[in-house]
């Protein structure tokens, strides 16, 4: 039996990649920003609503089945954008991207993904999305865009919770940067991880491959320094409209967690938003994603399709969402978890956990289809 084929949830793939990675590796991926206040949260959040299960309902045929800008998905969930995933596991994005692709759900590439836009599009035969980062260099961000728009990228995410990146204090603490510099602490927690040591010298140290290539860098900086340097703080719903029209496809904004902002993107004619807080990864102290759901349901009356993200774990994390009104759940770190102990066999595996976990919560919360859920099967 393969390492990976003995977890059993996302919670034992975070316990095995946590063995398996470097210290510095682990905990870039796993750490929040600050004193880890909000990543916190949003899994105390998710614990705190309970569902409400309904009998005797016929639900002998049952579908996750959903649509999704016009496309039909396998289920209500999307591998959403990491960057330097090849961190984890040589080429990760093109795995995650091939793995989604499997189980019929949308992948989506970060601007920070440690692969080229090309071979991301051409990996596997699944949905890809596109999640761009407003750099200041305005030309940039829109050559970036009008590059998606050509190699076929169905959906763009534009993040705008970052206009300056928040403070990582294990990142600090580990001395973490892109490229890698080595210090006898480092060298030592890489010693004691030969098989990843020997994957990442087999397939060369991961890099920002966009960043570097839209830059003109042979190298990266570190993450930090590119995301200080180049990231852009005069981000606004002007040039989210801008954007809006270079755009020919859904257009998401990703990163909202004030619903007063909705009526912004109903008239900026964005398709849909991302509720979210970084996965805890920016403003230490924010509120969760899942707890801004319901005013977002409200203010949105219907008009945006709301995807959501920060903290889902499980299939019955991603019913409380959809009985809240989330047509859909992005995560981030499950995937990395599972590409770090196996792969994209292991990537398959825990997406599949995934989807008979929520099968589960359908069955026994009387749901047939997804549009079944509704919010009297929670309470807060």
């Amino acid at each position: 039996m393969r390492n990976f084929e003995r977890a059993n949830s996302i919670a034992e793939f975070r316990a095995l990649a946590r063995k398996m990675l470097p210290r510095m590796v682990f905990d870039f991926i796993d750490g929040g920003s600050g004193s880890e206040a909000t990543l916190l949260e949003n899994r105390t959040a998710l614990d705190r609503i309970r569902l409400v299960p309904s009998a005797p309902i016929d639900v002998s045929t049952r579908t996750q089945s959903v649509n999704l800008f016009g496309k039909s998905y396998s289920m209500p969930l999307i591998i959403g954008p990491t960057g330097l995933a090849a961190i984890t596991w040589p080429k990760a994005e093109l795995l995650l991207a091939a793995a989604a692709g499997q189980a019929g759900i949308p992948y989506v590439m970060s601007t920070a993904a440690s692969a080229r836009m090309e071979d991301v599009a051409s990996a596997g035969s699944g949905s890809k999305w596109f999640q761009l980062y407003p750099f200041r260099d305005r030309a940039i961000t829109q050559n970036i865009l009008r590059r998606a728009d050509d190699l076929g990228f169905d959906v763009v995410e534009i993040t705008v919770d970052n206009p300056i990146p928040g403070t990582r204090l294990r990142d600090n603490r580990n001395g973490f940067s892109v490229p890698f510099v080595w210090t006898l602490p480092k060298l030592a927690s890489v010693a004691a991880h030969p098989g990843w040591a020997m994957k990442m010298l087999k397939a060369g140290a991961p890099r920002m491959e966009l960043v570097s290539e839209a830059f003109g860098q042979q190298e990266a900086p570190t993450i930090a320094a590119v995301l200080q340097q180049q990231l852009d703080p005069a981000i606004s719903w002007d040039y989210i409209k801008t954007l809006r029209d270079l755009w020919p496809r859904a257009l998401v904004v990703k990163g909202m967690l004030d619903p007063s902002q909705v009526r912004h993107a109903i008239s900026a004619g964005v398709d849909g938003i991302v509720i979210s807080n970084h996965g805890g990864r920016q403003l230490d102290g924010a509120v969760s994603s899942i707890e801004m759901l319901p005013e977002f349901v409200a203010e949105s009356g219907g008009r945006l399709t709301l995807l959501i993200d920060s903290g889902f774990r499980t299939g019955t994390d991603i019913a409380k969402a959809l009985a809240m009104g989330a047509h859909a759940v992005q995560i981030g770190r499950p995937t990395l978890f599972a590409s770090a102990t196996g792969g994209q066999p292991a990537i398959e595996r825990a997406l599949s956990l995934l989807r008979n976990e929520l099968d589960i919560a359908q069955a026994l919360m009387g749901v047939r289809s997804m549009s079944e859920f509704t919010p009297r099967m929670v309470r807060l």
